[in-house]
């Protein structure tokens, strides 16, 4: 089974900005969501990826990933995928034996800044940088699928 352990938080500051190595525009879009999963549709840069994640609250998390071709991609969002893509900017933030992936939100989520660290372990030390703030891992209204649904310029 595919498992994804991540943490999530709010960014602070700007500052992250200056050790981003590189980044990525972003567009995805959500086929079927419902209490026990979601099926999103990700455009990232060139490539694109067909998402299976389950809805549990929480730092680990059941998820497979597939690759597609980007322009299948770029149709499915466009024709079969519900109203509210979610685009994005997602910059990469190498901080130790981790990379930081801050997501500078777009459209009616503007505004909102995050930042994710895929671990190994739950219980994983790492390295806090000054400008992470306050942990969004178990509130679920900060996660992808919730921000389609309801944008973060709706709260």
């Amino acid at each position: 089974m595919g498992r994804e352990i991540e943490r999530k938080f709010l960014v602070k500051n700007d500052t992250w900005r200056m050790a981003a190595d590189r980044k990525q525009q972003v567009i995805q879009g959500y086929l079927a969501n419902n209490e026990r999963c979601s099926v999103r549709v990700r455009l990232s840069g060139d490539s694109g990826y067909l998402n299976i994640k389950s809805m549990k609250i929480g730092v680990s998390r059941a998820e497979y990933e597939y690759t597609i071709p980007a322009a299948e991609a770029r149709e499915i969002l466009h024709t079969l995928c519900a109203p509210g893509l979610i685009e994005k900017t997602r910059h990469y933030v190498a901080r130790g034996p981790h990379v930081w992936e801050i997501d500078v939100f777009e459209g009616v989520n503007q505004g909102l800044v995050v930042a994710e660290i895929e671990l190994s372990a739950e219980d994983e030390i790492f390295e806090h940088p000054a400008w992470l703030g306050e942990e969004v891992t178990d509130d679920s209204r900060y996660y992808n699928v919730c921000l389609a649904q309801a944008p973060y310029n709706t709260w």
